[in-house]
C-alpha cells in the first residue's frame, strides 16, 4: 500500500492516480474532521470537487498507523513543512519503506534543497526520491497526459514508486540527479509569478518567450552551483515545469504575478487564491541564495523586489530591459 502524506490538490490527485492504477492508498490529512469529510464525502470537496474517491483509497488522520501500514511513503505537503513533517517520520519510518516526496520549494530557513533537508534527518544512505515536473493537479486527478520525473538515489525505491503511479496517462522518467530536479521545481514557482506580471501588464508573446528562457538560463546558473545536472534543467523538472507554469491559467503563481500587475495586494491575493503559493517564500529563499553564491539572477531579483520592498511591477519590467547589452552565453 502507497501511503501520501498531504491531503491537498496534489497530493489527493496522485492519491487518485495510484489508486485508479490499481495499487491501494492511504491518503494522510493531519485534521482529524477534515479527514472524517473526505472519508465521508469520498471526495475532495476544497480542492478537487466532483472528482470520486475510487474505493481503494483509504483516508487517515493517524500518522503512525499510516505509516505502518504502508510499504512506501509520498510526502506532498508545502515546502514550508516538510522539514516538521519528515522530523515526525524520522521515529515511524523504515529503510525498506523508503521515503520520496513531491514538494516543490526550499527550505525556508536556510535556503537547503529538500533532499538536502531528508539527508539530514534520515542520513546519507536512507532510501529516497523527489518527483516533479509539468504536472497540475486537475489535469492528473482528471486523468489527462502527464509525464514527470523521478529522481532517487536508491533503484528500489524508483522502481517501487513508478509501479505505483506510472500508467498509460502518467509517464514517469526517472533520473540520479535529486539536486537538480529539486531546484527547477522550486525556482520555476519564482519565474511563472515574472510571467504573470508581464502578462497582467500586456507586454505580449514576445515578453514572455523571454522571461521563460532567460528564467531557464538563471534556473539553470544556480542550480549548476548547487549541484544539479545541466540536462536536468532542459528536461521535464526544468523546462517542462517552467513553461507550464508560466503559461497555463491552473497556475497559482502565475495568477499572484497578474494580480500583483493589476495592483492588488500579496495578502488580498494569497487570500483569494487560498492555497499555498509558493513561489513567494521561493523568492525570499533565492534572493539569500544569490548572495551566498554570487549568482547573477536579475528576474528572481526583480521578483523579490516586488514581493518585499514595495517596488511596482512596471519598476521591475524597466530594470531588466535597463540592463547592460551582454552576451547570451
Amino acid at each position: 500500500m502507497l501511503g501520501i502524506i498531504g491531503a491537498g490538490s496534489w497530493g489527493t490527485a496522485l492519491a487518485l492516480q495510484a489508486a485508479v492504477n490499481q495499487q491501494p492508498v492511504t491518503l494522510w490529512e493531519y485534521d482529524s474532521q477534515i479527514a472524517a469529510a473526505l472519508t465521508n464525502d469520498r471526495q475532495n470537496r476544497r480542492y478537487l470537487p466532483d472528482i470520486p474517491f475510487p474505493d481503494n483509497l483509504l483516508v487517515s488522520s493517524d500518522l503512525e498507523d499510516c505509516v505502518a501500514s504502508c510499504s512506501e511513503i509520498l510526502v506532498v505537503v508545502p515546502s514550508s513543512a516538510f522539514r516538521s513533517v519528515l522530523q515526525q517520520l524520522k521515529p515511524l519510518l523504515k529503510p525498506e519503506q523508503g521515503l520520496a516526496w513531491a514538494s516543490k520549494g526550499l527550505d525556508p530557513d536556510n535556503g537547503e534543497l529538500l533532499h538536502q533537508v531528508a539527508q539530514q534527518i534520515f542520513g546519507d544512505d536512507f532510501p529516497l526520491a523527489v518527483l516533479s515536473g509539468p504536472s497540475f493537479a486537475l489535469e492528473v486527478a482528471q486523468y489527462r497526459p502527464t509525464a514527470i520525473s523521478l529522481a532517487s538515489n536508491n533503484e528500489g525505491l524508483a522502481s517501487r514508486i513508478v509501479n505505483d503511479l506510472h500508467s498509460d496517462t502518467f509517464r514517469i522518467y526517472t533520473s540520479g540527479d535529486m539536486a537538480g530536479v529539486c531546484l527547477g521545481g522550486a525556482y520555476k514557482n519564482v519565474l511563472a509569478i515574472a510571467a504573470g506580471i508581464a502578462d497582467g501588464l500586456s507586454l505580449g508573446h514576445n515578453t514572455r518567450a523571454a522571461l521563460i528562457t532567460r528564467g531557464l538560463t538563471e534556473m539553470q546558473r544556480l542550480g549548476l552551483t548547487m549541484g544539479g545536472q545541466a540536462e536536468t534543467f532542459m528536461g521535464l523538472a526544468g523546462l517542462g515545469d517552467l513553461v507550464l507554469t508560466c503559461t497555463g491559467d491552473l497556475s497559482r503563481n502565475r495568477r499572484l504575478g497578474m494580480a500583483l500587475a493589476k495592483g492588488k495586494t500579496l495578502e488580498a491575493i494569497q487570500s483569494d487564491i487560498g492555497q499555498v503559493t509558493e513561489g513567494v517564500e521561493t523568492a525570499r529563499v533565492i534572493h539569500k541564495l544569490a548572495s551566498t553564491y554570487q549568482a547573477d539572477l536579475p528576474i528572481a531579483e526583480e521578483v523579490y523586489k516586488v514581493l518585499f520592498e514595495g517596488r511596482s511591477p512596471k519598476e521591475a519590467v524597466s530594470g531588466l530591459l535597463s540592463r547592460e547589452p551582454r552576451q547570451e552565453f
